[in-house]
């Protein structure tokens, strides 16, 4: 049973893959630990598995997972820790803006004892104006929701094996890594990196899917959504009895109710919180069908 399985996720990484399997090799080997490198093939639509294969090839610690189509980043994670046989395990990006020394150093740090290894970004390197405040909001907005601080969380994590049994353990399908990872306890600590630029190869996440992601991970996470509805009627009731008592009060000093104006916008207003609220009921219910029809997490067609 190796020391350290190492679980990268990989959608469409043909072009970073080989890059990776060598580099954590070499550093590995070099720093004499016994490791296994885990690839999960999301669903690419490039030769991402072609290249986890002939990487196996050159090296036979590293094994593959090939999903039957895109799960997802999180189905990903959890494939790979579901595969991992190591006494720790690690999760770090294929494109290896993760720096690989950190990876060294939190290993170091579950030697000394520690369960849970977090990697937090000190920096998060070139990013367009647009889409550093799409991070910058989508993590302010998780941190408030889940009630734990996101601001510079990151993937990058080591886990001892009782955290991953852990984790493993926890039957929801709508998995939020970077929370449930925090949320198991256990003895932690964090490591500060620099997230490292791209070699080859493009972001997968556009400003609309962060967007998505963070909806996502917010209703599967937290009930503040659900807690809108009700501050928003409690409001809602507020303004009714300030309208009511200054319509009341207009009534007994002989005054008319001026035109529909005010009604108007009163049921615009009123009518606009309804279905925002059963928009939000109705993605919890989803979300509740989802988890009550069984599904699993992710379905694995192959692996090396």
């Amino acid at each position: 049973m190796p020391e350290l399985s190492v679980v990268l996720p990989a959608y469409n990484e043909e072009a970073m893959l080989p890059r990776a399997a060598a580099v954590l090799g070499e550093l590995l080997e070099k720093e004499k630990i016994d490791y296994e490198l885990i690839f999960v093939d999301d669903g690419s639509s490039d030769a991402t598995w072609d290249e986890i294969g002939k990487a196996h090839a050159v090296n036979e610690r590293v094994h593959g997972v090939h999903f039957s189509r895109n799960f997802g980043k999180e189905a990903a994670i959890f494939a790979g820790l579901a595969t991992a046989q190591g006494s720790c395990a690690a999760v770090m990006d294929t494109d290896l803006q993760h720096p690989p020394k950190t990876l060294i150093e939190m290993f170091r740090l579950w030697q000394d004892g520690y369960e849970v290894v977090e990697g937090v970004k000190r920096t998060r390197g070139k990013e367009s104006a647009a889409h550093k405040a799409a991070a910058g909001t989508f993590y302010k907005i998780m941190s408030r929701a889940v009630k734990i601080d996101m601001r510079r969380a990151s993937d990058f994590k080591l886990l001892d094996r009782r955290a991953v049994a852990a984790l493993l353990n926890m039957p929801e399908r709508n998995a939020f890594f970077r929370a449930m990872s925090s949320w198991i306890g256990f003895k932690s600590t964090q490591v500060e990196f620099d997230v490292q630029e791209r070699e080859q190869g493009e972001s997968k996440w556009s400003t609309r899917k962060l967007i998505q992601y963070a909806i996502s991970n917010i209703v599967g996470y937290s009930t503040v959504p659900m807690q809108f509805v009700t501050a928003a009627g409690i409001i809602v009731f507020i303004f009714a009895i300030i309208l009511g008592i200054q319509t009341l009060l207009k009534y007994f000093f002989g005054h008319a109710v001026e035109g529909f104006t005010t009604v108007i916008l009163l049921i615009l207003l009123i009518g606009s919180i309804i279905m925002i609220s059963l928009g939000i009921i109705g993605y919890y219910i989803a979300r509740i069908y989802e988890e009550v029809q069984g599904r699993p997490k992710y379905i694995i067609s192959s692996q090396i």
